[in-house]
């Protein structure tokens, strides 16, 4: 994972979402759960305050966002995840892992998916949001104008070493060990012009449109 000065140009908001729109992927409770990246701790506090978990571990690489997340989060673990973990947690520490946007950051994701694999429960979950870089914005500025621009955040984030396809995400997501349960794209608005063609075509652009997805693996 980088630890460039390109992180310092993410505004405040960058590590302070709760990621609510995980919700339909959540199980009804998980008594441990740990966040990969949990940025200021602000998905980890609503998952605890709404009665979801019992227990919130985080992994954050930044020390500003961590210093806000330690008050919000029962364990923190500053620094790398890649190097990091499994660290000081036995196999099947955890009931549900969260890796929010951040496996597309890090230098081998699918080695650490394997680790992931092994925090886990019998049964436990582990939930991503990996972005697709086949939108169709993407695609089009590349084979049209040959351009590949890289932005402060979105699919083309500075600061992500990988990319990935739907085929691929899912790739990643089904190590030995766990079995893809759900995926589910962040589709754009119903009515907005994008949401619009995706119903004339009766969904057979959605993974040109979709900014990214949610993908859910249980352990087996």
């Amino acid at each position: 994972m980088l630890t460039t000065p390109d992180y310092d140009a993410k505004a405040g908001t960058y590590f302070e979402n709760v990621r609510r729109d995980i919700e339909p992927l959540l199980p009804p409770r998980a008594a441990r759960v740990l966040e990969v990246g949990c940025g200021a701790g602000a998905t980890l506090h609503w998952l605890k305050q709404s009665g979801r978990c019992e227990r919130t571990v985080g992994v954050e690489l930044f020390e500003s966002a961590a210093a806000v997340a330690r008050g919000r989060v029962d364990e923190l673990l500053v620094g790398n995840a890649e190097t990091l973990l499994p660290g000081p947690f036995a196999p099947a520490s955890f009931d549900l892992v969260l890796c929010l946007d951040v496996l597309e950051h890090m230098i081998d994701p699918w080695a650490f998916m394997a680790r992931v694999q092994m925090l886990l429960e019998p049964g436990g979950l582990v939930i991503a949001s990996i972005p697709n870089v086949r939108h169709l914005r993407v695609v089009l500025d590349l084979l049209l104008r040959g351009r590949w621009q890289y932005a402060d955040d979105g699919i083309l984030d500075r600061t992500h070493l990988r990319f990935f396809t739907r085929e691929s995400a899912l790739a990643l997501m089904s190590p030995p060990g766990l079995q893809v349960s759900a995926c589910l794209r962040r589709d754009p608005p119903r009515w907005s012009p994008s949401g619009i063609v995706n119903v004339l075509t009766l969904g057979g652009t959605h993974d040109l449109f979709t900014r990214g997805y949610l993908i859910a693996a249980r352990k087996g």
